[in-house]
């Protein structure tokens, strides 16, 4: 015979109602659903716990709109939770088993309904896209459509799973961006997915996340450009082999704008033409251009491209751009073509290094400090504890 048991769990999300006696020998296990059974507002950042007492869990299942919802048993099979937080505003149906030897099995069955957010927020734009084949120092980047205060509590649901294990972190980037970059580059040709489990996560006072929001990435072949302005020449790897060497001009270094960043850059867009305009400069000034620039692969924000300019005179002699590296058309052509967003060009040979922030030069930062960035070690750091998934 099966008993149905709908019972109350005070208060926080791990705690019981206190102490209960130990089952007699053949009385049945005893489960406890928190939040409790017919709730009408249950807060959906603290989850969903099932603890059976007396007695082990043998199924647990749950289900939003249709779905199951994640969730696992401890090492002792007493408690269940969800592995991530609920859904503001909707209803959970819980059936919970729970067993024990020589005694009935008791289930419990019933419903929890979350309360509904004041305000929400949600991912408004991510890199990669998604879909996108990406070269392997590419970072993720997820932008949110609200300020985010709790940052760790944000942090926690993000998950980036990847086909060959990968060790990376999160650095928040103000209150609205946050980018994940790998110890090391990724290992080339896998599939890497990022699942932002927002639903449900409290990000600040009445503010909960509202969907939950994945998508995923290819990492491409393995190409990887070093430029020694010194010698004037770029060298392009391709899966640990050369695939071109290029004679390049950088930047003539009379002035701090015109001097070649050096660093770790990564390539992040392109186009075929790209209008480039001297700064700080207006029409009539010394120096002012405004020029429709062919083949012109980005690899930072402070104006810098590796570029097509037909002035063989200077690519291999003499640095005579305006900072671009620039190289014969048909090879900055060809570096167009084959370029995937987040390749490494690693540039050596001037005074003006790479700021961290400056695009996408993250890889510029010492894997420590870059790992500093992250909530969730600083929560650690100041001796607070991190939960574990």
């Amino acid at each position: 015979m099966f008993h149905v048991a709908f019972l109350l769990v005070c208060g926080v999300l791990l705690a019981g109602c206190g102490s209960v006696p130990e089952a007699p020998t053949g009385a049945p296990p005893v489960v406890r659903v928190w939040p409790p059974f017919d709730s009408k507002r249950a807060r959906p950042d603290r989850g969903l716990v099932v603890t059976a007492q007396g007695g082990t869990l043998s199924q647990v299942l749950v289900y939003q709109d249709g779905e199951p919802v994640p969730g696992r048993l401890d090492a002792s099979r007493t408690t269940w939770r969800t592995d991530w937080t609920l859904k503001p505003a909707a209803e959970y149906t819980v059936t919970a088993t729970a067993t024990r030897q020589g005694a009935p099995a008791t289930v419990a069955m019933g419903r929890v309904r979350t309360r509904a957010a004041a305000r929400t927020f949600q991912v408004a734009g991510t890199a990669p896209l998604p879909g996108e084949t990406v070269g392997v120092g590419m970072p993720v980047i997820i932008d949110f459509d609200a300020p985010i205060e709790d940052r760790a509590a944000v942090e926690r649901a993000l998950e980036v799973t990847a086909e060959e294990p990968v060790e990376g972190a999160w650095r928040w980037i103000g209150d609205t961006r946050v980018i994940y970059r790998t110890r090391r580059f990724w290992t080339p040709r896998q599939q890497v997915t990022v699942t932002a489990h927002l639903a449900g996560v409290r990000a600040g006072d009445g503010l909960y996340g509202a969907v939950d929001s994945t998508f995923s990435f290819t990492v491409g072949r393995r190409q990887t450009s070093t430029i020694d302005t010194r010698t004037h020449q770029m060298l392009v790897h391709r899966d640990g082999a050369v695939a071109r060497r290029m004679a390049i001009s950088a930047g003539m270094a009379t002035t701090v704008e015109y001097t070649t960043t050096s660093g770790v850059h990564l390539t992040m867009d392109k186009g075929h033409p790209v209008r480039m305009i001297s700064p700080g400069r207006e029409k009539g000034d010394p120096g002012f251009y405004d020029l429709m620039i062919d083949h012109a692969v980005r690899i930072s924000d402070s104006g810098e491209y590796v570029h097509a300019k037909d002035n063989l005179w200077a690519q291999g002699r003499s640095n005579v751009s305006h900072g671009c590296v620039n190289a014969r058309p048909d090879q900055a052509a060809w570096f167009y073509d084959t370029s995937l967003r987040g390749d490494p060009v690693t540039i050596t040979g001037t005074s003006r290094p790479l700021e961290w922030d400056n695009g996408w030069g993250f890889w510029q930062l010492p894997w420590e400090k870059w790992r500093q960035g992250s909530a969730l070690v600083k929560i650690d750091a100041a001796g607070g504890r991190v939960p574990k998934r």
